[in-house]
């Protein structure tokens, strides 16, 4: 089941950024559409991972490599 959603959100990925580099060429209305919406949940992840290492997660100082 895990597999399936990863699987679906990998695909919603990729086709979000097909989107993005279609619409910069000229494409369709439609692709300007998802494309925006795709550069926006990217800035909102961005944001929130920002605000979550500022919260303090993580705060232990180790980027979490091994060596």
């Amino acid at each position: 089941m895990i597999l399936i959603f990863l699987s679906a959100v990998l695909l919603l990925a990729v086709g979000g950024c097909v989107c993005v580099v279609w619409a910069a060429r000229g494409g369709p209305r439609w692709t300007r559409g998802v494309s925006r919406a795709t550069l926006l949940a990217g800035e909102l992840l961005r944001a929130s991972n920002r605000r979550s290492r500022r919260s303090g997660s993580g705060s232990s100082g180790d980027s979490g490599g091994d060596g």
